[in-house]
């Protein structure tokens, strides 16, 4: 098994030019996949609301949801680095009940990091929760939480101003002590500049090809969700239809008896006679 993947593995990888490869899993089973297949970053992303628990954005989920699934995650994994997101509002009251949901995610649920969004505003908090011994992994440009405050799930930094403002972040994050930087719908271009400007590795989804490494969401990827699909994921295998096909097959041969057949039924012992 290769080595174990750790904040100094991810920055090795930077400096090496080896594209970090990362993807989120909500449960065992996914997470087992994963690290199995070699992937060296799991993101155990607040996007489970949308995913796994069927709400509109990511707003809804819970300390407790994230625990939960960090958990399942965090059981699987052998190698990768797992990182939980601190979901909304749980990072902005106060100090001390972020520091408190820091520390349950990584003592509970067994993350070795954990991720919040923002910049420059909550840059005290990233260093205080990483003066306490928690990695910080942060994210910048499109940050789902505020999503409300953007005006909708839409590409940011495409104005100077904002890309500037975007950039400053970043070194202000940098500064602050985190240990890697997702970048979400952001021009490439800005990524590129972010990338070769900062000493943390960053993670790209939507950012373009020239950040240290990328991530998807595994279920996007997959085909397994339905609906919309950005512009930014591949799909690498239509899951959804081979389960479709499954289940299809399963219904009807439960329906015309053909399932379970002897193959599959357990039979009384045969006694000797005497």
């Amino acid at each position: 098994m290769e080595e174990k993947v750790t904040t100094l593995t991810l920055r090795k990888f930077k400096k090496e030019g080896r594209k970090i490869v990362a993807l989120t899993a909500y449960d065992f089973p996914t997470a087992k996949i994963l690290d199995n297949c070699g992937i060296d970053m799991i993101l155990v992303g607040d996007s489970l609301g949308m995913v796994v628990l069927g709400y509109q954005s990511t707003i809804p989920v819970t300390m407790e949801d994230m625990i939960h699934h960090t958990k399942a995650v965090s059981r699987a994994v052998n190698r990768a680095f797992v990182v939980a997101d601190m979901p909304f509002m749980s990072y902005h009251i106060s100090k001390e009940q972020t520091m408190a949901n820091a520390a349950r995610l990584i003592a509970e649920g067994g993350a070795h990091a954990v991720k919040l969004e923002g910049g420059e505003e909550i840059a005290s908090i990233v260093k205080t929760i990483v003066d306490a011994g928690i990695p910080v992994v942060g994210h910048l440009g499109l940050t789902p939480q505020s999503v409300h405050q953007l005006g909708g799930y839409k590409v940011q930094g495409k104005e100077k101003e904002k890309a500037k403002k975007i950039f400053n972040d970043a070194k202000v994050l940098e500064q602050a002590g985190i240990c890697a930087l997702v970048l979400e719908s952001i021009p490439m271009e800005l990524a590129k500049n972010i990338a070769e400007n900062i000493s943390v590795p960053t993670i790209g989804i939507g950012a373009g090809p020239y950040c240290d490494g990328q991530i998807l969401v595994t279920h996007d990827m997959l085909g397994i969700t339905q609906g919309h699909r950005p512009k930014f994921v591949k799909q690498y295998a239509d899951i959804e239809k081979i389960m479709i096909e499954g289940i299809n097959a399963y219904i009807k041969e439960v329906q015309q008896g053909l399932f379970p057949d002897e193959e599959h039924s357990f039979t009384l012992e045969k006694r000797e006679n005497k």
